[in-house]
C-alpha cells in the first residue's frame, strides 16, 4: 500500500520520520524519495535490517538503523534525544522475507524447523511453545489468536502426536492439523493457516502492548505529525481501530482521524501481491 502510506504520511513536508517495522525498506525508500529529511528505521529482524541498509544506501547520511521491537519506540527516540516525529509508520505482521526465508518456520509450504521468531536472536520458538503448553492451553491459544473453531480437536491431536516425539517442523504440524480438521469440500485456505497464525502471534507477542504502542506513538507526534498503522488480521486491526478512536475522541489529545474507515489495497495490488488482500490502513494526525 505504498501510495496509500505516502498519501497518509505526507512526507513531502520534510522532517523526521520513523519506520517502526522497516522490513526490506520499501516504505522507507518511498518516504525518503518523497521528501523526508531524516528517517529512523526500526526492526527486530537483523536479516531485514541488513537488507534494508543496502537498499537505502543512497540515503545513508539521512537514515539510522535500529535493532529493536517497534513497541520500544519511546526508548529508541529517547536514546537519540528525539522529542517528536513528523511521521510514524508501522506495518504490522510478517514480512515477505520472513514468510519466504528458508529456515524461518513461518510457512507450511516447506518442511523446516518450527521457529516463527521475527527476532531470532532471542525468545521461545513455536516448537518450544508446543512442547511446553498443556493441551487446554494450546486449545485456548489456537482459539483466541487463530479464531479457529476446531481448536480443541487440533490441540488434542498435537498432544497425542507429541507423545511419540517432539513436534519440531512445519511439515509435522501442518500434517497433524490437516488430519484433525474435518473436511467439507474444497477450501482455498489450508486447514493449518489459523493454527500457524495463532502460534506466530504468541511467539512474537504481536498483540501484547499494541494499544500502548499506538498511544505512545501518538504522544510522540509533532503538531501536524501523522501516524499510519497497517494491520493484516482482524485481531490487530480491532486493537488499532478502537485505540485510535478512543484517543481521537479525547479532546485533550488533539488528534484527528484521517478517515473513519480503514484504507484497503486496490484490486490491482491484490492481484500482484495476494498477501496484501487483508491489509487495513488506519491513520491519525496531531492537529495541535
Amino acid at each position: 500500500m505504498r501510495a496509500e502510506v505516502l498519501h497518509a504520511l505526507d512526507p513531502q513536508r520534510g522532517g523526521l520520520f520513523v519506520d517502526c517495522t522497516l522490513g526490506l525498506g520499501g516504505h522507507a525508500a518511498a518516504v525518503l524519495e518523497a521528501g523526508a529529511t531524516r528517517l529512523i528505521g526500526i526492526d527486530r529482524d537483523l536479516e531485514a535490517l541488513s537488507i534494508a541498509r543496502e537498499r537505502l544506501g543512497r540515503w545513508a547520511d539521512r537514515v539510522e538503523f535500529v535493532h529493536a521491537d517497534y513497541k520500544n519506540l519511546g526508548e529508541v527516540l529517547d536514546a537519540r534525544g528525539v522529542q517528536g516525529a513528523d511521521g510514524i509508520v508501522a506495518d504490522l505482521g510478517v514480512s515477505s522475507l520472513q514468510f519466504d526465508g528458508v529456515g524461518r518456520g513461518f510457512s507450511f509450504q516447506r518442511d523446516e524447523p518450527l521457529d516463527m521468531r521475527m527476532d531470532r536472536s532471542a525468545g521461545m520458538t513455536a516448537a518450544d511453545l508446543i512442547a511446553e503448553l498443556e493441551e487446554h492451553e494450546l486449545a485456548d491459544l489456537i482459539y483466541a489468536f487463530g479464531e479457529e473453531r476446531f481448536s480443541r480437536r487440533i490441540a488434542h491431536a498435537i498432544a497425542e502426536a507429541r507423545r511419540e516425539g517432539p513436534v519440531a517442523t512445519t511439515g509435522q504440524l501442518a500434517a497433524i492439523v490437516r488430519r484433525a480438521v474435518p473436511r467439507k469440500g474444497y477450501s482455498p485456505i489450508h486447514p493449518a493457516t489459523r493454527t500457524f497464525q495463532a502460534l506466530r502471534i504468541r511467539v512474537n507477542g504481536e498483540l501484547e502492548g499494541l494499544d500502548q504502542f499506538v498511544d505512545h506513538a501518538c504522544q510522540r507526534l509533532t503538531p501536524g505529525g501523522r501516524l499510519v498503522v497497517i494491520a493484516f488480521h482482524s485481531l490487530e486491526d480491532r486493537v488499532v481501530k478502537h485505540t485510535l478512536r478512543q484517543l481521537a475522541a479525547d479532546e485533550t489529545r488533539s488528534l484527528r482521524l484521517l478517515a473513519r474507515k480503514a484504507g484497503q489495497p486496490t484490486d490491482e495490488e491484490v492481484a500482484s501481491n495476494p498477501r496484501a488482500r487483508s491489509a487495513k490502513l488506519r491513520a491519525v494526525e496531531r492537529v495541535a
